[in-house]
């Protein structure tokens, strides 16, 4: 919806956004391919002018680790013209496509994110008509103004799992006896992981908040945004894994939940932007 928002006409707002808006049109984001995640430049999904349809592109290409794509009603996809070279974005609506021209099979037997519907979209000359492309930005500028905004939500979303794992562990140490019968948030190797990660959370909190004024008075810049989510996603894993030792071998069950956020924080550390791709954008910005 934001990449829509951002960078769609008026006909593909009114189209689309209404129903998007209510839960009636399942959407997905399409950039990450097989061959290329880190580096989207270097995609291989290309559009061309279709040949036996005028007015359309066709598209051809693969992408992958996509939200929704099995379910989804519209793709945003994006893909290199192959006359320019230049990225652009492209909304593919799943019952416009022809049989064999679109494919979304789902990603299965996920260690994380286990409720979350993840798959593939395979595009073989897939129709797409030339007004369902974004008019007037391409490159990288439009998936990278579309991350952004995802980015800055994961640097929030991190913090509120690390905070449940503290929840989750504070109880489980009040109740769980051991050692003539004492709690184990009596020992202070507990309290000291329980100590730090209440600390990060705190730290997270203040700083997603503070970025999120600066996005409100339009001072925000991209770098803040790629400091808090490497910040908030590295520490709530960090501290997600001291807390599951508190549970000794309970950990592994679902029962208690902390395996299961570990698992998820680790995916979020790597999607929309790995660490040390987030690093990499910070020593660009501000070398020494």
């Amino acid at each position: 919806m934001g990449g829509i928002d951002k960078f769609g006409t008026k006909e593909q707002k009114d189209r689309y956004l209404p129903g998007m808006a209510k839960g009636k049109i399942l959407g997905a984001f399409g950039l990450t391919e097989p061959n290329h995640g880190s580096d989207p430049g270097s995609m291989e999904t290309t559009a061309r002018p279709h040949p036996s349809k005028l007015g359309y592109f066709s598209i051809s290409g693969s992408k992958t680790w996509i939200t929704n794509s099995p379910i989804a009603d519209v793709m945003l996809v994006w893909a290199k013209l192959q006359s320019t070279g230049k990225i652009r974005g492209f909304l593919i609506e799943r019952a416009a496509c022809p049989p064999g021209a679109l494919g979304t099979p789902a990603i299965k037997n996920k260690n994380g994110l286990r409720a979350s519907i993840t798959g593939m979209i395979q595009l073989d000359e897939c129709p797409v008509p030339k007004e369902n492309m974004f008019p007037n930005i391409e490159g990288l500028k439009g998936p990278f103004a579309c991350l952004n905004s995802a980015r800055y939500g994961i640097a929030w979303g991190t913090i509120g799992a690390l905070e449940d794992c503290i929840d989750r562990t504070r109880t489980y140490a009040l109740e769980r006896k051991q050692f003539k019968g004492n709690p184990l948030a009596k020992y202070q190797l507990v309290q000291k992981k329980l100590a730090d990660a209440v600390t990060d959370a705190a730290y997270g909190i203040l700083a997603a908040t503070q970025v999120g004024r600066l996005i409100d008075e339009g001072k925000a810049l991209p770098e803040m945004i790629s400091m808090i989510k490497r910040q908030n996603c590295d520490r709530a894993l960090a501290n997600a894994r001291k807390l599951q030792e508190i549970f000794g071998g309970n950990a592994v069950s679902d029962e208690y939940g902390i395996g299961r956020h570990v698992a998820n924080l680790f995916v979020t550390q790597t999607y929309e932007g790995q660490s040390d791709i987030h690093s990499m954008f910070l020593l660009l910005e501000n070398p020494a």
